[in-house]
């Protein structure tokens, strides 16, 4: 018995998006081990997996290359766009550690943080909240790094102002030779960014969908809200903003390299991410599921090997 052999008539065939395959789900649940992250043929040939043995190691591999991404646009003479996450963070330290250890400048980056909180009209948190990602970003990577930070002209945020100016700053930016590399997480519903899945419903093809470059006050998830009450909010529920200013595929899918991070687990044989990073490996390229498009970009994804393991349920 399963979640696909029980939904009909529970309360759980209007919460899930209706465009998810869950027997396909099931089947990838219930892979070995071993066939995870196998290579498969919709994979980009420069889209390769990384399993880290614990967090420490994951965030100091994914940080390097972050920081590898700046030195090497450095080396060549580029302006670099980078759209940045805030979740997975640990890697931000590391990338602080090697840029400065190599004496690297930030000074031709410019940063797009690829989503924040927002209300039903798309006003954001102010950036001295804890909670905004302005203020992590801020204060995990910019001050940290000194005089070798992202001038503060060439930081941008996904304010309802700005965030429709993102399209265009990194077209320019392209035109002139940079590249642009995202750094992502998966979230529990398959989201990048906050680019849901239930948006999928909205679009006549995928060609549509593909174009779409952001969204303000994205209408988030169920399990959105509880999979950032448990990993951000300290359970509380009800501090979680419902809605969010986040870039979309039209953004994310034009990445020139892509640097993936899968590091939900909780410990004591707890996770929240270990279906989310199965079927972005497994799932095949989909609308409903944002984030099985990633591995058709050239990158890498970091991700805790545990995550990879088993997903059956042990109740010792």
């Amino acid at each position: 018995m399963n979640l696909f052999t029980t939904i009909k008539g529970s309360l759980m065939e209007q919460y899930l998006p209706k465009g998810w395959d869950l027997e396909k789900l099931a089947e990838i649940a219930n892979l070995d081990a071993k066939e995870v992250t196998k290579r498969q043929d919709f994979w980009h040939d420069q889209f390769n997996p990384v399993g880290c043995r614990d967090i420490y190691q994951f965030n100091t591999l994914m940080g390097h290359e972050i920081a590898t991404q700046i030195k090497e646009a450095r080396d060549r003479g580029e302006k670099l766009a980078m759209i940045l996450p805030v979740g997975p963070m640990g890697m931000y330290e590391w990338a602080v550690f090697f840029l400065k250890s190599w004496g690297v400048s930030a000074d031709h980056v410019y940063t797009f943080p690829m989503d924040e909180w927002s209300d039903r009209e798309g006003n954001t948190l102010s950036p001295t909240n804890p909670g905004s990602f302005q203020y992590g970003l801020e204060n995990a990577l910019f001050k940290p790094l000194g005089e070798l930070t992202v001038p503060e002209e060439q930081r941008f945020y996904a304010t309802k102002e700005t965030l429709p100016k993102y399209a265009e700053e990194i077209k320019n930016i392209k035109d002139e030779g940079g590249k642009l590399v995202v750094v992502y997480g998966i979230g529990r519903v398959f989201h990048i960014a906050f680019w849901e899945p239930q948006f999928a419903e909205e679009y006549a093809s995928e060609e549509d969908w593909k174009k779409d470059t952001h969204r303000i006050a994205a209408n988030l998830h169920p399990l959105t809200i509880e999979q950032n009450a448990l990993t951000s909010f300290k359970s509380n529920t009800t501090a979680v903003p419902c809605f969010s200013n986040t870039i979309g595929p039209g953004l994310f899918l034009q990445a020139d390299y892509a640097i993936g991070g899968a590091d939900g687990v909780f410990g004591r044989g707890m996770m929240w991410q270990g279906l989310s990073l199965r079927t972005t490996f497994r799932y095949g390229p989909d609308i409903w599921v944002p984030s099985s498009f990633m591995p058709t970009i050239p990158g890498k994804l970091f991700y805790l090997e545990e995550l990879a393991g088993s997903l059956q349920a042990d109740l010792n």
